[in-house]
């Protein structure tokens, strides 16, 4: 795996030739930072990284914060298969924290205020994050278009005294959700929901806006952590988000157990949930 980032002060030469340096596993670009954003210059510079991966039978990078910006330059890598690292499979392992997180800082009562989670897709990171939820807060709702999938889920609460609520009504089932943990409808399927209008959306993998007018909620489309110093690029970790550089030290195929044993003991922890124009 690579990280890439901008040169602190490439000189004329390499800004002029577009040169590369690798630096053990940094990818080093002649692109300053607050630097105009030149499409032309960023296809040149994604190209020639495309071919470096190549060589290197290397397909996985972090971006740094400032080339992120650079949307041709990201375009390009993505065309060609070179898998960024942008912290939404971490996201989803993070479910349960971010919930807490709403709870501390606004004026939410769990035991009163409902909670909805909208998931068509059951993964296993998804599934035991829902049952941790199911047993921490008395108010949660599961919305989804395949009620058949969680029926194994249902039938595992039952027996431990406990009625898991599933709909689909589109009508009333986000009606009086204050939280919504969106982990995978689209925007299309989302606006066809009646929803709370003071209502606090956390989109997981999608991005989902809400385009009903009077709707006067916060919708989360980003995030960042705080976590105990890592092994690896610590002199460079303020140029990128810290929630890409942890989600590339995990080993996803971890089970869900040791990756969240793992997450205690590096004290992840939300330090901010990101809206349009406002942040929590």
């Amino acid at each position: 795996m690579y990280y890439i980032q901008e040169v602190d002060k490439p000189n004329f030469l390499e800004r002029l030739f577009n040169i590369i340096k690798l630096d053990d596993n940094k990818i080093l670009i002649p692109i300053k930072e607050k630097d105009e954003i030149d499409k032309e210059k960023d296809s040149r510079i994604s190209l020639k990284i495309v071919k470096l991966l190549n060589r290197g039978n290397c397909k996985k990078v972090v971006i740094s914060k400032e080339l992120k910006k650079h949307k041709e330059f990201i375009n390009i890598l993505q065309s060609n298969d070179v898998n960024i690292v942008d912290g939404k499979w971490l996201a989803e392992v993070l479910m349960e924290k971010m919930i807490q997180y709403i709870i501390d800082k606004k004026d939410i009562n769990p035991n009163e205020d409902k909670i909805s989670i909208l998931i068509n897709d059951l993964t296993e990171i998804s599934l035991e994050n829902i049952k941790n939820i199911l047993m921490k807060y008395k108010k949660v709702n599961i919305v989804t278009n395949h009620i058949e999938k969680f029926k194994r889920l249902e039938e595992e609460f039952e027996e431990n005294g406990v009625i898991l609520q599933i709909s689909n009504n589109k009508r009333k089932s986000l009606a009086k959700s204050k939280i919504i943990l969106n982990v995978d409808f689209p925007k299309e399927l989302l606006n066809k929901y009646n929803i709370y209008d003071e209502a606090i959306i956390i989109n997981i993998k999608t991005e989902a806006n809400i385009t009903k007018k009077r709707f006067n909620g916060i919708v989360i489309k980003d995030y960042q952590i705080v976590f105990n110093k890592l092994d690896g690029i610590e002199e460079n970790l303020d140029l990128y988000d810290k929630k890409d550089i942890y989600q590339a030290k995990l080993y996803r195929r971890e089970p869900y157990k040791s990756i969240m044993e793992q997450i205690e003991k590096d004290k992840v922890k939300i330090s901010e949930l990101l809206g349009s124009n406002t942040k929590i």
